[in-house]
């Protein structure tokens, strides 16, 4: 299968990193204004501020958690005053909600469902996903976690809001993987007794459930552990080939 490109923007950078692809050095400034032409910079510059404030806010989030989130650092990243960061975001829980939807989902866009939907060999594809994840892990990445993951742990009890933006990534992410499997049975290169649906619930399930108990456990062998064999799972599933 042909490499995939790695996101050219520093917005996708970041979403990249939110759905466990490289790792992200969470020191760096990223400016959207690099990637702005100069002469529409003024014209856009609240999109960027707005941007800059969500980017910043992921970097706090995954560090800290929502909760412990400190709109004070967030505004020291960004060197804004209180006053841009109300005026994007009346409030705590809308910033946190755009970070869901604006760079989480954004990164799994990039790193999950674009990547199976545009694949001719669609299981090969998400083989693929599930060894980059786990050869791409170091320590840091694993003790941190996945930050939709955390996010599901912490604010799905909390907030019915949370867990419905939350919920939204996992239920694309079970159509993606359903729809995957149903092209690959076409294929002939599933077999035809797998239930789809439920296979993607565990499939998803499984690799959030790896992150989840390797984060716990500080252990990156034990994670490279628990993603092969779903990877060893994913094969099962395939028809064997005449």
């Amino acid at each position: 299968m042909r490499e995939r490109q790695g996101p050219r923007n520093p917005r996708a950078a970041i979403s990249a990193n939110a759905a466990g692809g490289t790792v992200l050095c969470l020191t760096d400034t990223y400016r959207l204004v690099c990637t702005v032409p100069m002469a529409t910079q003024t014209a856009k510059q609240p999109d960027v501020t707005r941007d800059k404030i969500v980017d910043a806010a992921y970097q706090e989030i995954y560090w800290q958690g929502f909760q412990a989130a400190s709109l004070s650092n967030i505004l020291a990243k960004t060197g804004l005053t209180k006053g841009a960061l109300y005026h994007h975001f009346p409030n705590k829980n809308d910033l946190g909600l755009a970070v869901i939807e604006e760079v989480i989902r954004e990164g799994f866009e990039v790193l999950v469902f674009a990547p199976l939907r545009e694949s001719g060999d669609p299981i090969e594809t998400l083989i693929e996903i599930v060894q980059k994840k786990a050869g791409s892990a170091t320590l840091e990445s694993v003790s941190l976690g996945c930050a939709l993951n955390n996010l599901m742990q912490e604010m799905s009890p909390l907030d019915m809001e949370f867990r419905r933006s939350l919920n939204g990534i996992l239920k694309d992410w079970q159509d993606t993987v359903s729809n995957v499997l149903k092209r690959a049975q076409k294929q002939r290169r599933v077999r035809k007794d797998v239930d789809g649906r439920a296979a993607a619930l565990f499939i998803v399930s499984a690799f959030e459930g790896c992150v989840g108990i390797a984060k716990n456990l500080q252990s990156v062998k034990d994670f490279g552990q628990c993603m092969a064999q779903l990877e060893s799972y994913i094969r099962g599933l395939c028809a064997k080939q005449r």
